[in-house]
């Protein structure tokens, strides 16, 4: 298994370079590894998900995996993606990894057809804030999933126009 960075290791000033990569959650060195963020990420607060569905991305500092984030289709909204967890190990907070990991969701979404994304978020004043920046808006599910003070998120997906110019034209 591919060793995580020690938490007080930070990355350095003007040399923070991140990639990120979508994953295959069935391969088992993968799950480990999507496991052990989750851990260090979510500590005790939300349960280990099941990696065997859905999406799942790792951003890597260097050689080494900083961050996670997962999608499956909704269970909560029409032909939607459920943006799932997103962790980032506290090192490498505010260098812009959940929004891009949010972008990567995103672009799956678009892929798969999906109109829209939905998430929520709970007590979480750093996620919130990154999930106004990415563009999604505060909306009230017909069915509340989650807690009372859960705050639920969504962003329209919208798919780009054909660069062949089909639409009509005025005369």
């Amino acid at each position: 298994m591919q060793r995580l960075p020690s938490a007080s290791r930070t990355p350095k000033s003007g040399m923070s370079l991140y990639r990120i990569r979508e994953v295959d959650g069935h391969d088992e060195e993968i799950a480990d590894i999507l496991a052990e963020l989750h851990g260090l990420t979510f500590f005790d607060g939300a349960p280990v998900p099941s990696f065997d569905g859905g999406h799942w991305w790792l951003a890597y500092h260097e050689a080494s995996p900083v961050a996670f984030a997962g999608a499956v289709l909704s269970a909560y909204a029409r032909n939607a993606g459920y943006l799932y967890r997103v962790g980032v190990l506290r090192a490498h907070c505010g260098q812009g990894l959940q929004l891009r990991l949010m972008r990567a969701v995103e672009l799956r979404a678009k892929r798969n057809g999906w109109k829209l994304v939905v998430s929520d978020t709970t007590r979480n004043i750093a996620s919130a804030n990154n999930f106004i920046r990415a563009g999604y808006r505060l909306y009230q599910p017909r069915y509340p999933w989650a807690f009372a003070e859960t705050l639920y998120w969504r962003k329209i997906i919208r798919s780009r126009p054909s660069p062949h110019g089909t639409h009509s034209k005025r005369l």
